[in-house]
C-alpha cells in the first residue's frame, strides 16, 4: 500500500512538474541573422525606423542580411535584399546602395562585397540565403564551412530576382497565415483603433508608440501589424 501510495504521489509531482513547464512563456530561438538591438546600426530616421520599410520585419532580428539604400534623398533600410528587389519592381530609384558585412556587423558598399548565396543558414525573406562580406576570404571561409557560392553584388541581386517571384508566394501565403493569428491577438491583447496604415512597418510603429497592444514578442507584434495593414 506504501509503495503504491508513493508511486501516485511521484505520478502526481510529474504532472504539475509538466503542467508548470507548459505555462511557461516559450523563449523564441535566436536566428543566425538576429543581433541585439544595441548592436545594430539603424541608418533610416522616423517612428518607424526599427522596421523594413517594404514587408515590416525588426531590422535587428534578421540584421546580419540588412541592405540600405537611398531612395528620393532618404536613406531606408531593408531586411534583406529581397525587398531591395520589391522596391526596384516598384519604381524605386535606389543610390548608394549598403549591406551588412556579416563579420564586423557594420555597413559596407554592396557593390564591394562578397556574397555567398544558397549556405546551409537561412535565409531573410528567401529560401535561399545570401549574406554578404567586406573579405572575400571571410566569404569563402563561409561557404566552406556553410555551403554555397560565393559570388558580387550583381551575382545576389541576380540570384534574389530569379527566386522573387517563388519567394514572394512563399511569403505572401506565411503573412496571410500571420495576419489571421494577427487579428485574434489584437481582439484579446490590443486597444481598438481605426487608424488605416499604408505599411506593416506604419503599423507597428503606432503600435509601439501608442503602447497599443501588452506583452507582444517580435513575432507577435509582426502578425498584429500584418492584420492591421491589411484590413
Amino acid at each position: 500500500m506504501k509503495k503504491i501510495l508513493l508511486t501516485l504521489l511521484a505520478l502526481g509531482t510529474l504532472a504539475t512538474f509538466a503542467q508548470a513547464e507548459e505555462a511557461k512563456p516559450k523563449k523564441m530561438m535566436k536566428m543566425f541573422q538576429t543581433v541585439p538591438a544595441g548592436q545594430a546600426t539603424i541608418l533610416q530616421e522616423g517612428k518607424a525606423k526599427m522596421f523594413c520599410p517594404e514587408c515590416g520585419m525588426t531590422l535587428p532580428m534578421f540584421y546580419k542580411t540588412n541592405h540600405a539604400a537611398t531612395v528620393d534623398g532618404k536613406v531606408k533600410q531593408y531586411c534583406s535584399i529581397h525587398c531591395i528587389v520589391e522596391d526596384t519592381q516598384k519604381g524605386s530609384k535606389l543610390t548608394d546602395i549598403k549591406v551588412v558585412d556579416v563579420t564586423s556587423l557594420k555597413f559596407i558598399a554592396a557593390d564591394k562585397a562578397s556574397y555567398v548565396v544558397g549556405s546551409a543558414k537561412k535565409g531573410t525573406m528567401t529560401m535561399v540565403s545570401k549574406y554578404a562580406f567586406a573579405n572575400k576570404a571571410d566569404a569563402e571561409a563561409f561557404a566552406k564551412a556553410n555551403g554555397g557560392k560565393v559570388v558580387d553584388y550583381n551575382g545576389a541581386y541576380k540570384a534574389a530576382e530569379d527566386d522573387f517571384a517563388k519567394d514572394s508566394k512563399m511569403v505572401a501565403k506565411k503573412q496571410a497565415m500571420m495576419a489571421q493569428k494577427g487579428e485574434m491577438m489584437y481582439g484579446k491583447m490590443c486597444q481598438k483603433t481605426d487608424k488605416k496604415f499604408a505599411t506593416t512597418a506604419e503599423a507597428k510603429a503606432f503600435i509601439v508608440e501608442n503602447k497599443l497592444c501588452k506583452d507582444l514578442n517580435p513575432k507577435q507584434m509582426q502578425a498584429v501589424g500584418l492584420y492591421l495593414k491589411s484590413r
